[in-house]
């Protein structure tokens, strides 16, 4: 069914635009809630005029959803957990915890659907993205730390575990991509490329 959007839905598009869905999300969804009409002759023709007016809105939602990421870009969340020896998360912190603190910080009503992509179920430092609108996607800067940690404390050794951690990786690639490279090719003949 051929509808015409007066509000942007999300994954549908965006007001003023003409988009083909489903006869029963239509009748039953779009409809009732006036996000949508029917495209008839004469909606058609009211078109033109949605279409201007929704260039309008949509620019400075546009801008709105621009300060708004810049301010969650900024923010910095704490979670106090209990976890195990490895790491590993009693529970685990759901995007909707994450879309509680926010709501609390910047008063800002956030479906849980829209913050990350994942719970998170370890202990550590995560960029959590937050998609505000189709192409306006921020992240948070999330710290998950033990109750019984300060979150500085907690950054400061996740950071130095990380920087370990790729000194590691590096140190222990070296030999062993250069012994790759030393070792003779076989090509099942029986003997060696070495002469």
């Amino acid at each position: 069914m051929k509808v015409i959007l007066l509000e942007d839905v999300y994954k549908h598009g965006v007001a003023g635009e003409m988009v083909e869905v489903a006869p029963g999300y239509a009748r039953n969804y779009l409809i009732p809630r006036r996000l949508a009409v029917k495209a008839t002759p004469g909606a058609l023709r009211q078109f033109q005029h949605l279409r201007k007016a929704a260039e309008v809105r949509r620019a400075e939602r546009q801008h709105q959803y621009n300060q708004i990421a810049e301010q969650i870009a900024s923010l910095t969340l704490t979670f106090p957990v209990k976890a195990g020896e490895s790491g590993k998360l009693y529970g685990s912190v759901t995007p909707a915890d994450i879309a509680g603190r926010l709501k609390e910080q910047l008063g800002l009503e956030l479906d849980r659907r829209r913050v990350g992509d994942r719970p998170l179920r370890e202990l550590g430092v995560f960029n959590v993205p937050v998609r505000l609108d189709a192409n306006v996607v921020s992240h948070v800067r999330v710290i998950v730390h033990r109750e019984n940690e300060s979150p500085a404390e907690a950054e400061a050794a996740f950071e130095a575990e990380q920087a370990a951690q790729t000194e590691v990786e590096a140190a222990s690639d070296y030999p062993a991509a250069v012994e790759r490279q030393m070792e003779p090719v076989d090509d099942g003949s029986g003997e060696s490329d070495e002469t």
